[in-house]
């Protein structure tokens, strides 16, 4: 018998408003593991959609002035667009307004009364609305819906409702739970569904009377089933149940279903289990409940207006970095799974958005990727050298990230797995700039160069294949720049660490920056590292560090320091002739280091038009290594070079003395490395 398709479902949201970061986060993690199962030759089917028959929806319709049906097929395309926005790949969309789901739940609502698990009975106690939640007498304490993250008025209600037999399943659900604990992730939610549990379940009304709007309860035209009684259905509605027998078969239990941690205990680990033992129907394989952003540490949601829509945050970090927004949106694909781990709570922050594009996009992968194109091009004519064989730490670095990122993802440790593959691409630059193949090249030992060149080339290669599931379209991108002959769509995860070269002698294409680097506005730092971190800014540092340390201290060679009014005489000035002598270029910094046993230096490898240096300078007070890699500079290239620390300087870079530190000078407007300045 065939394997049966990886289901995974994220929740059906309410559709009272717009997507925004907290919805999305569910959807992208849902989407991620999608294509990275995919990715590993697995069939799978990946299921959204919206919850539209809650009381929220339908007093949000009111508040318009529309029918609850003319509001939703306002929103329902908005939703739709957003998820292709983010690239979200689902195969089903599902509304619980469509015919096939209310006919699943009428038969599912049919089939437990049947059995005696559903009874008519009379309901007393607390309504939220706004978390469709009832709440018992003791739960509710100052007329205030208990959630925190809620805290509105709850109503009271006494009515004749329909109630489903969710005591008598608790033990049950116990048992299900220990005999398999990574059913229910992460532990210390799972956790808390054990400890709410153990308080005791109590049955669950599962039908409103006198409502407009829903689904009704079979032969009770007067009621309408209660709506997480319906939601939780959907899942069974989309893989076939109950008419598609054949369907079902290949599809359920779900996979995975993924939601946040709000609706984790009470309903997905709780109702949802008791409401699948009483019909008979398998229970699905993992449960996953994550965290919430917050903005300013307030959970963010429609309803508390803090809502941040993932459209106008990819416009706004494509302005930014000038990068395509759909690449944009990949970064933002990226940022909210390797911020923090999945379970956790995280406080969101634009200025963490764009810190994360410049470390870990720009100048992790997006660097790697843009010197190896340059190099190629510089070197060899633009056409792919033969990879090399034997053993190499470039292909070692890729085969621990390939099973480092395996073994994250079967957890869904997502930010653990991205960590995996920034740390082997931390390796590959690293091995690029201790090689360094254009010195190679200019020392006549072209075969070298090329071998460390081919093996930079490979592991973007493979790279590009892992990140695809994070990274769909800037994947596409990059891959439309390394010259292989067939889509990235064909490639599968055993290619990715297969270290097979692309074919010795292809064409690459002229390359194009995908992740442009953002650079901060004049008087600002850039994104990836606070200004004047690590010091004391009430201190003025009056030292510049533009000229080359000395090899014993680290410190200037030159003294900076402002000259006193006494020493500013004529003395000071110098003939035309000899500032003619000073030659200064503009260099690209392709790679930056700090330099070990030192807290000034740094190590940077730079490109000047044809030529490439290693420059050290005193600035690593000011700058971090990553905030430096792809910036224009300014160096004086006609410098005797100097020895310090076992590394030859050729070269000094010019810095003007702020208040935080040194300020490197650049260029106004792009131009040209090597380019003169006058």
């Amino acid at each position: 018998m065939a394997e049966k398709r990886f289901y995974i479902t994220t929740p059906i949201y309410y559709v009272n408003g717009t997507p925004h970061v907290g919805s999305a986060y569910t959807t992208i993690a849902a989407d991620v593991t999608a294509r990275f199962e995919r990715l590993r030759g697995r069939e799978v089917f990946f299921l959204t959609g919206t919850d539209e028959n809650a009381t929220k929806v339908y007093e949000a319709a009111q508040e318009q002035g529309v029918a609850p049906e003319a509001y939703l097929e306002q929103l329902i395309p908005v939703w739709k667009e957003a998820w292709r926005d983010l690239h979200i790949g689902y195969d089903d969309f599902i509304r619980t307004t469509e015919p096939r789901h209310v006919e699943a739940v009428q038969e599912f609502f049919r089939r437990l009364q049947e059995s005696g698990d559903i009874y008519l009975g009379q309901y007393e106690g607390w309504y939220c609305v706004a978390c469709e939640t009832f709440w018992r007498e003791s739960d509710v304490t100052d007329g205030l819906c208990p959630n925190d993250w809620c805290r509105r008025p709850v109503r009271k209600m006494t009515e004749e409702t329909y109630f489903f037999r969710l005591s008598k399943y608790q033990d049950a659900i116990l048992r299900w739970i220990e005999a398999k604990p990574d059913r229910l992730l992460p532990d210390f939610r799972r956790n808390e569904v054990v400890a709410f549990i153990k308080q005791g379940l109590r049955d669950q009304s599962i039908s409103r009377p006198g409502e407009e709007w829903g689904i009704p309860v079979p032969g009770a035209e007067n009621q309408v089933v209660y709506v997480w009684f319906d939601a939780l259905i959907n899942y069974l509605t989309a893989a076939g149940w109950p008419n598609d027998a054949e369907t079902f078969q290949n599809t359920w239990p779900a996979d995975i279903h993924f939601m946040a941690k709000d609706i984790f205990v009470r309903f997905h680990c709780t109702l949802w289990p008791a409401m699948l033992m009483a019909a008979g129907l398998p229970l699905p394989c993992r449960l996953i409940g994550h965290g919430f952003w917050t903005a300013e540490g307030r959970k963010i949601s429609k309803s508390l207006g803090n809502a941040i829509a993932p459209g106008d945050l990819a416009r706004m970090l494509s302005d930014a970095s000038g990068c395509e927004p759909d690449v944009a949106a990949d970064a933002i694909r990226y940022y909210l799974l390797r911020e923090v781990p999945f379970g956790q709570d995280a406080d969101f922050s634009f200025d963490g958005l764009k810190l994360r594009f410049n470390t870990d996009l720009a100048n992790d992968i997006g660097n790697l990727c843009n010197r190896t194109f340059s190099l190629i091009h510089r070197l060899f004519g633009g056409k792919v050298p033969a990879l090399p064989g034997g053993d190499s730490p470039v292909r070692d670095a890729l085969k621990r990230a390939a099973e480092t990122m395996a073994q994250e993802m079967e957890e869904q440790r997502y930010s653990n797995a991205l960590q995996a593959l920034s740390d082997a691409i931390k390796e590959v630059n690293k091995h690029l700039n201790d090689r360094a193949p254009w010195n190679l090249h200019k020392e006549g030992k072209t075969d070298e160069a090329a071998g460390v060149i081919a093996e930079s080339l490979e592991s973007v290669r493979a790279f590009t294949i892992l990140y695809s599931p994070f990274l769909p379209v800037a994947a596409e991108r990059i891959w439309a720049q390394i010259g292989a002959a067939e889509p990235l769509s064909a490639q599968t995860w055993d290619r990715a660490a297969a270290w097979e070269g692309l074919p010795a002698g292809a064409e690459l294409p002229q390359p194009t920056p995908v992740f442009p680097r953002i650079e901060a506005p004049k008087g600002q730092k850039a994104a990836g590292k606070a200004p004047g971190a690590g010091k004391d800014a009430s201190k003025p540092n009056k030292k510049a560090s533009v000229p080359a340390p000395s090899e014993e201290s680290g410190k200037p060679t030159v003294s900076q320091t402002e000259p006193s009014a006494e020493s500013k005489d004529e003395s000071n000035f110098i003939s035309i002739d000899d500032f003619a002598k000073v030659q200064l270029r503009t260099a690209r910094v392709l790679a930056a280091e700090r330099v070990e046993g030192t807290t000034k230096l740094l190590r940077l490898d730079v490109e000047m038009g044809e030529e490439d240096r290693t420059v050290l300078a005193g600035i690593a007070e000011s700058y971090a290594p990553e905030e430096l890699v792809g910036k224009t500079v300014i160096v004086v290239a006609n410098l005797e070079p100097k020895k310090m620390r076992g590394v030859v300087s050729q070269g000094m870079l010019l810095a003007a003395s702020g208040p935080d530190g040194p300020v490197l000078v650049a260029p106004e407007k792009a131009v040209d490395s090597g380019s003169e300045v006058r």
